[in-house]
């Protein structure tokens, strides 16, 4: 079991993600309000804060939403589950996986900050199965 440790949205494609702290997830679009809504397998991403602990330890002062994940979690290594793997956020949100790391067009800041980045590896990718609101500190499981 693990947890939600921050929301994030943005309203541009292609910039670091702010915390809302709360946000619903409509059935099959994505996080309300964020710019990625609507996305046919990639419509809510998750980086897991184990991984970004990853980019500290290399000196970069990295925040949650800089990897312009929606959803920072803690408590699950996000990038060993399978595809297809049902993932239950809080009491009403289910999301399924659709795809494990990315394709970046071209490297980030933070790649030429320190030569590596971990949404490309360890970052996944949901659609929404059923709606809610998903706020800081739900309890995220594996169904």
């Amino acid at each position: 079991m693990g947890k939600i440790l921050s929301v994030n949205i943005s309203k541009k494609k292609g910039v670091k993600k702010h915390n809302v702290t709360s946000c619903r997830a409509l059935i099959d679009l994505g996080l309300e309000h964020d710019a990625h809504i609507g996305m046919e397998l990639r419509q809510i991403s998750l980086l897991a804060t184990e991984s970004i602990e990853k980019i500290r330890n290399k000196g970069l002062n990295v925040s949650y939403g800089d990897f312009a994940e929606n959803l920072t979690t803690e408590g699950i290594d996000l990038y060993t589950l399978p595809l297809g793997t049902k993932i239950k956020v809080g009491h009403d949100v289910l999301l399924e996986v659709t795809q494990i790391g990315k394709i970046c067009p071209k490297p980030c800041a933070i790649f030429y900050a320190v030569g590596d980045c971990v949404m490309p590896k360890e970052g996944i990718f949901a659609r929404v199965l059923s709606e809610g609101v998903i706020v800081v500190g739900d309890e995220i499981t594996i169904c």
